[in-house]
């Protein structure tokens, strides 16, 4: 089982998942050819590709979705909402609708060798869900734009073995920042995403001694920095209800333009 950022923030967003016999992407909110370049870094071609799982149709998330689905013919799996936003939007252009696949906000499929696992979050879009996917040698999950978490979603986290949690925002630097008010509410909101803190917490809550490798993700480029968000974070598991202090675990930040490393389990 490997899993692997090809890029994450508020600019483009796209996760690889996969092991020997099959092969996924979690959203493709980056160009056609960032994706084939950072898939060649795990040295996977984008031909071997069985499934892009996308989480909702904003454009961060479906921007290289419609060029490398085409070129690749690679299936698309969303819920109904997210797939009435992707036909809908002009930038991703025409996807035969054969290719799409229908999930379930609360649904299981079997895609090759590995089990997904559907579930809502709470965002400012049609129908938006986070992905777990499970192999034969672990489990991993992509949970990212959500305005807030709730007891099912740290259900749903349980037992991982290596995640991409969000961690948008720096309060203070996004209410003194240059953003307008309304999106500053937004970006604040149950339907908005998750500032650095509340990843810590959601983080504190679902944490065990087996977990490989966390990742920080969708990072705001406005409204925070790297070292401030693993800061953030990594305080609010030393101090919470836990047994467990951050330097027990691999904590990152997943970079917005360039590849992480590959996380073999």
């Amino acid at each position: 089982m490997r899993m692997m950022t090809i890029a994450s923030g508020s600019s483009g967003n796209c996760t690889y998942i996969g092991d020997d016999i099959t092969h996924i992407l979690i959203d493709a909110g980056i160009s056609g050819k960032k994706i084939e370049e950072g898939l060649a870094a795990a040295d996977i071609s984008p031909r071997d590709l069985d499934a892009i799982l996308v989480t909702h149709e904003h454009s961060d998330h479906i921007g290289g979705l419609g060029v490398i689905s085409r070129k690749y013919n690679i299936p698309i799996y969303a819920t109904a909402g997210t797939i009435r936003g992707i036909q809908t939007s002009r930038s991703v252009g025409f996807i035969d609708n054969d290719l799409f696949q229908v999930t379930g906000r609360n649904a299981e499929c079997e895609i090759g060798s590995l089990r997904v696992c559907v579930h809502p979050v709470s965002h400012d879009a049609a129908d938006p869900v986070c992905y777990k996917v499970i192999g034969q040698a672990g489990q991993v999950a992509v949970a990212t734009d959500m305005g807030c978490y709730d007891e099912d979603m740290v259900a749903f986290l349980q037992g991982m073995d290596a995640l991409v949690l969000e961690a948008n925002h720096d309060i203070n630097m996004l209410s003194v920042g240059a953003y307008p008010y309304h999106l500053k509410q937004r970006i604040l909101g149950n339907k908005g995403h998750l500032c650095n803190e509340a990843a810590g917490q959601l983080l504190s809550r679902i944490l065990h001694d087996d977990m490989k490798r966390i990742t920080l993700g969708h990072l705001s480029k406005d409204n925070n920095l790297p070292e401030l968000a693993r800061a953030a974070v990594s305080l609010e598991v030393s101090l919470g209800r836990n047994p467990y202090r951050a330097d027990d675990f691999d904590i990152r930040v997943a970079d917005r333009i360039v590849p992480g490393e590959l996380l073999e389990l």
